[in-house]
C-alpha cells in the first residue's frame, strides 16, 4: 500500500517520467500499475507498468517499501529483525539492476532500515535516503496549521531524531512565515498553552498507532511524503526537508541514521542542516540518536 500510494501520488503531482511497480506478488502489480494508469488522464503524463528487478535499470529513484507490516502495538524498532532479512535480497536484486539509482527507504523502522540499505550496498550514505520524519514533520505542521488556522504550507517546523517514540519536536525553531511560532500564535489570539504542546505532541508522536488501529496500515501521507522527496531529486530542486540518512556526527555519536533537515537535489543529500534547539530538545535528541546507534550496533548483518 505505501509502495502504490507513493506511485499513485506521483502520477497526480509529477517527478517521474516513468514507475515501474515491483512485487513478489506479479498479479497485485500489474494490478496496482493498472490502476494507477488510469489516474494518469487526470494527473501528469507518465509511463506506468509492472515488471520484475530487471525493469529497473536505467532508474534514478527506486523505493523500497518492502517488508512486513507493523502490527497493531507493535513499534517500529520491532520490526527491525524481521525486516533486515527481507532486504538481504532487495537490495542485492536493485543494486544488480539498478547500481546508479538513489534508494529512498520506506520500510519500518526506516531509520534501522536506512543504516541496514547503506551497509548492504556500500552506497555513500548521501544517496541512501530514509523517509524518516517526513511524515511526522507534516503533521506536526498541519496540526499547528489547524490550532493557528492557516495553511500548513506556511509552517517551517521539523521533527528529528527517530521516526517513532523518541522523535523530537522543534517547537524553539518553529516559525509561521518569519515570525516565531509562539509570537505568531499570541498575534493571531491562539496562544500555544502547555494543553495546546500536549495535543500536538501526541497528535504528531501516536498518529500511527492510531491509524494503524483504526485501518491495518498507514500510506496516504507517507505515499505524499515519498512522492515530494522523489521530486525534489528529480528537479535537482535543493529541498530543505526532514529525512534519514547515516549522519557522519550528531549529539557526539558518529554514523547513526536519524532525520534532521537535509537539502536534496539529484545527487542526493548535498548538506545537513541543524536547527536552534533549547536544551530540552536537544538533550532529547541526543536521546533519540542513542537509542537509534545502539540499535543499529546490535544487528549483525
Amino acid at each position: 500500500m505505501v509502495g502504490s500510494a507513493a506511485g499513485f501520488a506521483l502520477a497526480l503531482t509529477g517527478g517521474a517520467s516513468e514507475i515501474v511497480l515491483v512485487d513478489l506478488d506479479e498479479t497485485c502489480a500489474r494490478a496496482e500499475a493498472e490502476d494507477i494508469l488510469h489516474a494518469v488522464p487526470f494527473g501528469r503524463a507518465l509511463t506506468v507498468r509492472a515488471g520484475g528487478y530487471d525493469a529497473l535499470k536505467g532508474a534514478g529513484v527506486v523505493i523500497v517499501a518492502a517488508g512486513v507490516s507493523q502490527k497493531p502495538g507493535e513499534t517500529r524498532l520491532a520490526l527491525l529483525a524481521r525486516n533486515a532479512e527481507v532486504f538481504r535480497s532487495v537490495v542485492a536484486e536493485t543494486m544488480r539492476a539498478a547500481p546508479d539509482a538513489i534508494f529512498l527507504i520506506a520500510t519500518n523502522p526506516v531509520d534501522i532500515m536506512t543504516d541496514v540499505t547503506t551497509r548492504l550496498s556500500g552506497l555513500p550514505a548521501t544517496r541512501v535516503i530514509g523517509s524518516g520524519t517526513i511524515l511526522d514533520t507534516a503533521r506536526f505542521r498541519a496540526l499547528l496549521g489547524q490550532h493557528l488556522r492557516i495553511a500548513p504550507q506556511s509552517i517551517h517546523a521539523y521533527v528529528l531524531g527517530e521516526h517513532g517514540d523518541s522523535e523530537v519536536l522543534g517547537w524553539s525553531s518553529a516559525r509561521a512565515g518569519a515570525t516565531p511560532i509562539r509570537a505568531f500564535a499570541a498575534q493571531v489570539g491562539a496562544p500555544i498553552t502547555e494543553d495546546v504542546v500536549a495535543r500536538i505532541d501526541d497528535g504528531t508522536r501516536r498518529a500511527a498507532y492510531r491509524i494503524i488501529e483504526g485501518k491495518g496500515a498507514t500510506w496516504y501521507g507517507i505515499g505524499a511524503g515519498l512522492a515530494r522527496i522523489t521530486r525534489a531529486i528529480a528537479g535537482d530542486e535543493q529541498a530543505v526537508l526532514s529525512v534519514s540518512i547515516v549522519t557522519p556526527e550528531v549529539a557526539g555519536l558518529r554514523d547513526v541514521a536519524l532525520s534532521l533537515p537535509r537539502i536534496v537535489g539529484r545527487q542526493g543529500i548535498g548538506a545537513d542542516l541543524m536547527p536552534d534547539l533549547d536544551a530540552a530538545e536537544a538533550e532529547a535528541l541526543a536521546a533519540s540518536a542513542r537509542l537509534l546507534k545502539s540499535t543499529a550496533e546490535a544487528l549483525s548483518l
